[in-house]
């Protein structure tokens, strides 16, 4: 029988695991996940959407409520960004409760000069944020309010310290221990059983 976890496969000799799965038989998430190099030439962001209503049905991507709220997020994100050079589309990672958070990937063009993929990204964000709000909308009550971020840069707590950023490269039997953790000059995805990182404990093996 093969004796691997996690998606590793048995060559004969060992086990040969798929990214960031650890141990001689694939039994471990990596201890950290660097996910630096990944998150160009797309910008990862995430939006809270304060004027909707998060219902479990939209955390099944296969749902219309799902469909629905991405097709209409999508629109509204192309009227947006139509201005924002390179821009060529959002693709929507996932939908999460508060009121709906969405963690989506802004796809961009190869950029023909020297612009370097932070400042295309603070262009993203400020246009983001600069979009003008539906015309039913309350402004002195907070409500129906979209707020955009992308936790490479000066964010707030909500978006920097989401899981979800973390989701789409961690290991999926342990997605749910892994969170962001920014150092100077990179972005990683980290455990409570990362070496040197706040917070850290001894795990040992496992």
């Amino acid at each position: 029988a093969d004796p691997c976890q996690n998606g590793g496969h048995w060559t004969g000799m060992g086990c040969l695991c798929p990214p960031n799965v650890d141990g001689a038989f694939c039994q471990f998430g990596a201890s950290t996940i660097n996910i630096t190099a990944e998150l160009g030439p797309s910008v990862m962001m995430l939006a809270r959407v304060t004027n909707r209503n998060f219902s479990e049905d939209m955390g099944d991507t296969s749902s219309a409520a799902y469909r629905s709220f991405v097709d209409e997020f999508r629109r509204t994100m192309d009227r947006t960004y139509r201005n924002v050079a390179g821009y060529r589309g959002t693709r929507v990672l996932t939908l999460t409760r508060g009121s709906v958070v969405v963690n989506y990937e802004v796809l961009l063009h190869p950029s023909a000069g020297n612009t370097s993929l932070d400042h295309r990204a603070r262009a993203l964000l400020e246009a983001a944020n600069a979009a003008a709000q539906p015309r039913n909308c309350s402004r002195s009550a907070g409500k129906c309010q979209t707020t955009h971020c992308r936790s490479e840069l000066d964010s707030p707590d909500w978006c920097s310290s989401s899981p979800e950023l973390c989701r789409k490269y961690a290991p999926a039997n342990f997605r749910r221990y892994y969170y962001p953790y920014r150092t100077h000059n990179s972005f990683l995805c980290v455990t409570n059983c990362t070496l040197n990182v706040p917070g850290s404990i001894n795990c040992n093996n496992g």
